[in-house]
């Protein structure tokens, strides 16, 4: 194996990770959260969870950067970076605005058709509206058989989602469904154990949605 041909060609990668957190810092910490703030009806967000923000923001856009193909990056940059907002209103709030997911669901509409452009594969995009359909479906049938467990702004949430793991294929899709479940389920247990909620308490889920889709999609690039 040729090191020295391998070292060099890290660089270029290592750069763009450390420019896209920068990125994540400045628009997190700024637009991102004030977006957040603009959204919350009676929470009050304060510097932790500004800094929380830019933080998140910052660690999925060099996650992303460094392992995503270019031709989605702007796709999954846009989920990582209306996902973080739409999370940080959840734990807030324990809701997740209608207009926050019309945002991400319109955005990631024409990032998904550029990335096909680029790619030349269109079939992706027939990919991407059977998973956001499939997605939402599902959680719509899990809100129906146990109201209490999932609300509907999670139902609407899986549908952005879902859209935007159908593009990589099936398996990513199912990974990322799997993994949103296993997310919340060990969330539960660390505040459970923190003595944060009990048996009874209600948790939000979109965070542990959006944290599993960041996962499937880390892994499928």
């Amino acid at each position: 194996m040729n090191h020295s041909a391998i070292v060099p060609g890290l660089f270029p990668l290592i750069a763009a990770a450390t420019g896209a957190a920068a990125a994540g810092v400045a628009i997190g910490w700024w637009p991102l959260f004030l977006w957040a703030t603009d959204s919350v009806k009676t929470a009050t967000l304060g510097t932790p969870t500004r800094v929380v923000t830019a933080s998140l923001t910052a660690a999925s856009f060099a996650l992303l950067t460094w392992l995503t193909d270019p031709a989605i990056l702007p796709a999954v940059l846009t989920f990582a970076a209306v996902g973080t907002v739409l999370a940080v209103v959840d734990v807030a709030e324990r809701r997740l605005p209608n207009t926050l997911i019309v945002w991400l669901l319109g955005l990631l509409i024409p990032a998904l058709a550029l990335a096909s452009t680029l790619t030349g594969d269109w079939l992706r995009l027939a990919w991407a509206a059977a998973g956001g359909a499939a997605m939402f479906a599902f959680y719509l049938l899990m809100s129906l058989i146990s109201p209490k467990s999932m609300g509907m702004g999670d139902v609407k949430l899986a549908a952005p989602i879902g859209l935007l793991l159908g593009w990589f294929g099936l398996s990513t899709w199912l990974l990322g469904l799997l993994a949103g479940f296993i997310c919340g389920g060990v969330i539960a247990v660390v505040m459970l154990a923190l003595r944060r909620t009990t048996l009874r308490g209600a948790l939000p889920f979109g965070p542990s949605m959006l944290a599993g889709a960041l996962v499937a999609l880390l892994l499928a690039g």
